[in-house]
């Protein structure tokens, strides 16, 4: 991870949301952290605003974009043309002097593009090789992505960049390697880069498709439409172009006799970190939190504190921002914030949730019941589902998330929101069934 100069860094800046009162014998903190960087690169700006990347200005870049070339993507024959031509898009929308290298897809995993085991550097004649070597790209075969994954990751390590992304685009189940191979190859990759992963068209896994973004820091979505996917691409391409440091962690500092209960992103969407807790010094540890360009998100952080005695104060945690370092050090972005506990025998202050806390509890709270509800409606347990996607309405409505109340409503028949009543549809369409699961983690954020 290369050192950055100030003027290369956003700044970050952190707000803590909290009630910190606790009655007599309580033991559990809850916190909101918001963290915000400003001031780097704009999403977007990188085609915008080429000025912000003068040369030796930026960080440096390299980007995978790996394209499923298995036998299915010629059903129907548009699908692999509308690949091709999102990958161009993608392609064009690299700022020069970003690395960059084209991966085909199958059981195995082919250098489309340069070749000879290295990423190739972004310029106009870079770009127009690139695209009519996807001429060349035609479906056969089988699909096994954690050979596409591990290939992507040999790329992106033959160059010093500061910043490595991949782009995975798959139409169809990993058939043709075991879920063992593909978890192996997640392991060796996570922290390595960050991969954005798309689905095309409904015959691929959703749980495959999110389950490598979330081990990747990356995003994941459904596209429908084959049609849909250059739009897609050149927008993911924007928002990698627009990072600006990679590899930050949450570090979270604890005082002795406290434990951290778990610690999981909340916005834009919901994020379980709790488990990727690398140690960090006595008493501290680091949550991995990917690439940041300028964008904000929030962290529900959650700590169990030892009793005390009404009137006490201490402090429950403090969080920073870093960017650990291969010697074991740690660069700090300099923002910071503090979680507190204050024991009270006042009623009104102990027992009063904090509107953030309350409202990131509700958003994870729907994110699980989206996935649970379809779970039991795949198993056949009707009952069950309804009364999960019920659950999952009445909380859409209250926390005012309409995106996911529109998806809800593609697949329930909605009485009454506010009480969650529903009807599970008849027949619901397979694309809206898998765009609610894939984007089931959305959320919106609190109403200031």
């Amino acid at each position: 991870m290369a050192n950055f100069s100030k003027s290369s860094v956003p700044q970050f800046s952190m707000d803590v949301y909290q009630n910190e009162y606790l009655p007599e014998g309580g033991r559990e903190v809850n916190a909101i952290v918001t963290v915000t960087a400003t001031g780097g690169g704009t999403v977007g700006s990188a085609v915008a605003a080429p000025h912000l990347y003068a040369p030796g200005g930026g960080p440096s870049a390299g980007v995978a974009i790996m394209v499923d070339c298995s036998g299915s993507m010629d059903y129907p024959p548009t699908k692999m043309r509308n690949a091709r031509d999102a990958t161009a898009a993608a392609i064009d929308t690299l700022r020069d002097g970003v690395h960059f290298a084209v991966i085909g897809g199958t059981h195995v995993a082919k250098e489309v593009y340069p070749g000879g085991g290295r990423l190739a550097v972004a310029d106009a004649t870079t770009r127009g090789q690139a695209k009519e070597a996807l001429r060349k790209l035609s479906a056969g075969g089988g699909t096994a992505i954690g050979t596409w994954l591990k290939l992507a990751d040999r790329l992106l390590s033959s160059e010093e960049v500061a910043i490595r992304h991949g782009i995975l685009l798959t139409d169809g189940r990993n058939e043709h390697e075991s879920p063992e191979d593909l978890k192996a190859a997640l392991e060796s990759c996570a922290g390595r880069f960050t991969c954005d992963a798309r689905g095309v068209g409904t015959d691929w896994e959703v749980k495959e498709v999110t389950g490598i973004a979330s081990a990747l820091l990356g995003t994941a979505d459904i596209v429908a439409d084959p049609a849909a996917l250059a739009a897609d691409f050149t927008q993911m391409m924007e928002k990698a172009m627009g990072k600006e440091v990679a590899d930050v962690a949450l570090r979270l500092w604890t005082p002795v006799g406290t434990a951290i209960k778990f610690v999981k992103q909340v916005a834009p969407t919901v994020e379980e970190l709790t488990d990727r807790r690398t140690e960090a010094g006595p008493r501290a540890g680091d949550y991995p939190t990917g690439s940041w360009g300028d964008e904000s998100r929030d962290y529900h952080v959650c700590v169990e504190v030892p009793a005390a005695g009404l009137g006490q104060e201490m402090l429950a945690a403090r969080v920073s921002l870093v960017v650990p370092q291969p010697d074991g050090s740690a660069q700090n972005l300099g923002a910071q914030g503090l979680v507190r506990a204050v024991w009270t025998d006042d009623m009104a202050a102990s027992t009063s949730i904090n509107p953030q806390v309350a409202h990131y509890t509700g958003q994870a709270e729907l994110a699980q019941a989206i996935q649970q509800g379809l779970d039991l409606r795949k198993a056949g347990d009707m009952d069950g589902a309804t009364a999960k996607l019920g659950r999952a309405v009445q909380l859409a409505s209250a926390s005012g998330n309409a995106d996911t109340a529109k998806l809800l409503a593609k697949v329930v028949d909605v009485v009454d929101a506010a009480t969650g009543t529903v009807r599970l549809k008849a027949k619901v369409e397979e694309a809206d069934e898998m765009t609610l699961e894939t984007r089931s983690t959305k959320t919106v954020r609190v109403k200031k």
